[in-house]
């Protein structure tokens, strides 16, 4: 039934471009064309009703909270050591203005310079360090921004992806990223990427009337969608403010705080201890008690600590770059370093995000034999990942091609499977048969008798991580034989063992997560 379908759909496409008028062929040519499938599943969005609605929904990117350069670099001067270098140099400050006024001998401007001075020198280099990071990345942003083609006034254009709203109409294929989440429109199943937002490595099948997320890759097939969420309202875009809505100081503003507030309760109770005994006892002038007792709070004050601490990092953040990493943050190198779990995704990143073919088990006839009945049992033409890479493990390609589908019934979710009628070159006809295990073993004559040894090979490949695929053909009789099971792994990276090695030599715990 499926087949007859796509022959009669074929057939009105064949017959539509047959029939089509000059003017129809120069609508194609500048974009204004509709194609078959599309009309009707949103009504054509005009410039004006698109500014209306941008100004509703805001652009199509997740929203970043800028702060204000002279308040990012006021930060700078706000925290417990900061705090203390403050309030020494503004007591510095005011006893040299009241030497001064007074003509003591002993006016001396040198100490609230250089406490000011240092001050400057610790904000200054935070912030040029932070703010050349954040330039990179804007860059980098604009770099990538991604466009799309939308239909807008009756016509298709490339418009940047930022600017699309709920209720355009864009047409997403073979290797686009889907730039909102959209409404498949009618025509043939998707395979669609997700694996950024699932970290499942195989493709996902989506249907008419499906929505695919921002940020999933089109894998195979083409149709027109309508966007239903922008921006912050997509399901990355939720999934993102959830993160972001986390706020917690970093280990290192923790370990300066805990300094910080320690030498602060040491420092006032020695001030006020010493303020006591030079007033009552040695019966000291004000003054000079207070000069006495600044020169302690100095001295308690780790008035270097900032400052190296904030240079090291930018030394460390300048040879980060050398390495093409962006560090956004300074405080981020310090966190990383006294990392000890390391929660790493897996699809893409400890792995290939490629499939692999592994060993068959084999039931009946050879390995080769099996992997090349699956081969006949997979899409040729806009092959999905599972049918390419069983495609590419026969060794001989020229043999294969020389055998011919007659027919085929491509996977779906009812049946579990896929079916190919096969007619070889000296004219010899089966069917073979790929898909879930269980269903495929069902299938076979013998299915009692092998149902328990295919469970058992099933588990033992999921115990590796592996992901099996049952083939079956028919014999001349027409009766169906169970030849094996072919697993299917994602490899690993080829400096993935080195990495997780050093990690973990570092004292690191790695930990694996995955959908």
């Amino acid at each position: 039934r499926s087949d007859a379908k796509k022959m009669s759909r074929r057939a009105e496409l064949k017959e539509a471009l047959i029939d089509s008028s000059e003017d129809e062929i120069v609508e194609a040519r500048r974009g204004t064309y509709t194609a078959p499938g599309a009309e009707g599943i949103a009504p054509d969005m005009t410039d004006a009703e698109a500014e209306r609605l941008l100004a509703i929904h805001g652009f199509n990117e997740l929203v970043e909270v800028k702060v204000h350069p002279l308040l990012k670099f006021l930060s700078y001067f706000n925290g417990p050591i900061p705090w203390l270098m403050e309030i020494a140099t503004l007591i510095s400050f005011v006893l040299y203005i009241f030497s001064t006024v007074t003509h003591q001998p002993d006016a001396d401007p040198v100490t609230w310079i250089v406490l000011l001075i240092l001050l400057l020198v610790n904000g200054v280099m935070g912030f040029k360090e932070e703010a050349s990071a954040g330039s990179a990345i804007d860059a980098l942003k604009k770099s990538l921004a991604p466009a799309c083609r939308v239909r807008r006034n009756g016509r298709f254009i490339e418009l940047a992806s930022r600017l699309l709203v709920p209720g355009d109409v864009v047409i997403i294929k073979g290797g686009d990223i889907v730039p909102a989440d959209c409404k498949l429109g009618p025509g043939e199943p998707m395979e669609v990427d997700q694996s950024a937002l699932t970290g499942e490595s195989l493709p996902a099948t989506c249907f008419p009337g499906d929505v695919v997320y921002s940020g999933s890759i089109i894998k195979r097939g083409e149709l027109h969608a309508t966007v239903v969420a922008t921006g912050a309202q997509t399901f990355f875009g939720k999934a993102a403010a959830l993160v972001g809505s986390v706020q917690e100081i970093g280990h290192l503003q923790k370990v300066l705080r805990k300094i910080a507030f320690f030498l602060m309760i040491v420092g006032i109770s020695l001030v006020v201890v010493l303020f006591a005994i030079l007033m009552k006892v040695q019966n000291r002038p004000w003054s000079q008690a207070l000069v006495s007792c600044l020169v302690l709070v100095v001295a308690s004050i780790p008035i270097a600590m900032q400052v190296v601490t904030t240079a090291t990092m930018a030394v460390g953040a300048r040879n980060l770059a050398t390495e093409k990493a962006i560090v956004a943050r300074l405080a981020a190198i310090e966190e990383l370093a006294g990392m000890t779990i390391l929660c790493s995704d897996k699809t893409g990143t400890l792995t290939k995000n490629k499939l692999t073919l592994d060993t068959p088990t084999v039931f009946m006839g050879t390995e080769e034999e099996c992997i090349f009945a699956c081969a006949l049992a997979a899409k040729w033409e806009g092959q999905d990942a599972i049918d390419g890479c069983l495609t590419a493990a026969v060794a001989d390609q020229e043999h294969l091609f020389k055998h011919n589908q007659t027919k085929f019934i491509p996977f779906d979710p009812v049946s579990k499977r896929t079916e190919a009628s096969i007619t070889t070159p000296d004219g010899q006809k089966f069917r073979v048969s790929k898909g879930a295990p269980q269903v495929i073993a069902a299938m076979a004559h013998n299915a009692s008798s092998i149902a328990e040894e295919v469970d058992e090979v099933i588990e033992a490949f999921g115990t590796r991580g592996f992901r099996a695929i049952g083939v079956a053909r028919t014999d001349e009789s027409d009766v169906w034989h169970f030849l094996g099971l072919v697993p299917l792994f994602d490899p690993p990276r080829d400096d993935t063992k080195d990495t997780i090695e050093r990690a973990m030599a570092m004292g690191v715990e790695v930990k694996m997560i995955t959908g």
